[in-house]
């Protein structure tokens, strides 16, 4: 099996010692192993989508916006 480098922050590396029980590259594989099944959920989605970049980004500006404005009404602002 091949072998991948990390860099990580000192404190969290600090962190990871402090749970030696834990198989941290069994974390990471499952991690990237996740990532890459979420990415091709969303190559697929997206294959046949005709929306372009800027359209995608209108919408959901438009849906942040609807969504901030329903959570002030729900909370009396």
């Amino acid at each position: 099996m091949p072998t991948v480098n990390l860099a990580v922050p000192e404190e969290l590396k600090q962190d990871m010692d402090g749970h030696g029980e834990i198989n941290w590259s069994e974390v990471a594989r499952q991690a990237f192993k996740q990532k890459l099944e979420d990415l091709a959920l969303l190559e697929k989605f997206t294959a046949k989508s005709r929306l372009t970049e800027k359209d995608a980004e209108r919408l959901g500006r438009e849906v942040g916006e609807a969504l901030t404005k329903r959570l002030r009404q729900a909370a009396g602002a």
